[in-house]
């Protein structure tokens, strides 16, 4: 069966969803075709369903009116058309590849058995199957091993013990989130886990794991040490999805090289969100997979003068408590509510020489606040603990302008209470 339309998007997660949604509003309709059988959902939020506090249907996206289940398998550039495993065709006369990523699996011994599936017990943590089946799996007192101290394995970890489990979370770096806090910050993740339960080993490298009847017994770590385990969850980043466009002959670096206008090697073809590799940088954030949404649709649309020149993009990671979720929690023992707890990072964290440091840290109501200021400019900064702060740092770094000299907005906001 062969269709055709003006716009095909291959990808139903949030870049892809949001693009066809702009370009229904400037009347330019797109076909989204989405391999997961699950409504469109947020993926930032997957801990929060995983820890008990969303129902899955809550993080949902709306529905793009034009939505096709299915998994592209091949590309066809020269007669322009998409090729589905159930048989059908779509016809293009743009694509746009919003295929998201992929998570990093590492290479340690008995992960794999046959067909390359993993062992019952092992579970990866990117999408909404990933999160179901971890989900499921977790009882109070079950034994968890998160291999992976990064933003996914801080979240991962924390939701695990949210549900009552024994967690253990081996970081290969020397601190948690070493690629977005400093120090400081680190310690005090470090210490919001070790308040859960969660006990956390850093420059601790798994080489092992080991099952019995296909089924995970025990995590290995390199020096010989072998944790007992019920579960592992495998959060040790992602990469992007490229091997649509590597087949298709496409200029793939990191992740699928674009232009500002958000153009590959084919002018027929677009790419947006974490499959991208823009001016030599992949982001893998939300924010800059929105910026360049709405950029190509503005494009797409007829608007010409439009292009994407890069996003300042900051972290943030926002935990809640588990409280009463907007909508009925999945079935099972009721998750503890641990207190809220933010983060965020933005530009440059570490100072040069001749930068200023502010700096301000809470131990007793667990925040930390530091910001580099350059000359009369915020370079960047990292926000731990309760963050009504961040808007307006963030607004004051995003906009490169000037810093009042009286010692106004935006660096009083480190000293004050009341937007602490």
């Amino acid at each position: 069966m062969t269709s055709n339309a003006r716009v095909v998007v291959i990808g139903a997660g949030l870049a892809g969803v949001a693009l066809a949604r702009r370009l229904g509003e400037l009347g330019t309709p797109a076909l989204v075709v989405g391999e997961e059988e699950h409504l469109p959902y947020n993926r930032v939020l997957l801990a929060e369903v995983l820890a008990g506090r969303y129902a899955p249907e809550v993080i949902a996206l709306p529905a793009p009116a034009r939505l096709v289940r299915a998994r592209v398998v091949g590309i066809d550039r020269a007669a322009r058309e998409v090729r589905c495993a159930d048989g059908t065709v779509t016809g293009y006369g743009t694509l746009v590849l919003a295929t998201g990523s992929n998570p990093v699996l590492p290479p340690l011994r008995g992960l794999f058995g046959a067909g390359r599936e993993l062992p019952s017990g092992v579970h990866a943590f990117r999408t909404m199957d990933d999160c179901l089946g971890l989900s499921g799996a977790v009882r109070p007192g079950a034994r968890a091993v998160v291999v992976g101290g990064g933003l996914l394995g801080v979240s991962a970890a924390r939701a695990l013990a949210v549900r009552g489990a024994q967690v253990v979370l081996a970081q290969q770096a020397e601190r948690l989130m070493e690629r977005q806090l400093d120090p400081g910050a680190s310690r005090l993740v470090l210490r919001h886990l070790r308040d859960l339960g969660v006990e956390v080993h850093t420059e601790c490298r798994v080489r092992d794991v080991r099952c019995v009847g296909g089924a995970l017994r025990s995590v290995e770590l390199a020096d010989g040490y072998a944790l007992d385990a019920d579960l592992a969850v495998l959060a040790c980043g992602v990469r992007p999805r490229t091997a649509l466009a590597e087949d298709a002959g496409l200029a793939v670096g990191k992740g699928v090289v674009v232009d500002d206008e958000l153009r590959t090697s084919d002018p027929h073809i677009r790419a947006v969100g974490d499959c991208v590799q823009h001016a030599g940088t992949v982001y893998g954030l939300a924010a800059p997979a929105l910026e360049q949404v709405a950029v190509l649709a503005e494009l797409l649309a007829g608007r010409a003068a439009a292009r994407y020149t890069g996003t300042r993009s900051l972290t943030r990671l926002t935990l809640t408590g588990a409280g009463s979720p907007s909508r009925p929690a999945p079935p099972g023992p009721a998750p503890a509510d641990p207190a809220p707890f933010d983060l965020a990072a933005f530009g440059e964290t570490e100072p040069l020489p001749g930068d200023d440091v502010v700096q301000l840290a809470d131990a007793t109501r667990g925040t930390y606040r530091r910001v580099v200021v350059r000359g009369d400019r915020l370079v960047g900064g990292v926000l731990v603990g309760e963050l009504g702060t961040v808007g307006a740092l963030a607004r004051a770094w995003e906009k490169a302008e000037p810093l009042p000299r009286d010692g106004g907005p935006p660096l009083h906001l480190l000293t004050h209470d009341g937007g602490s």
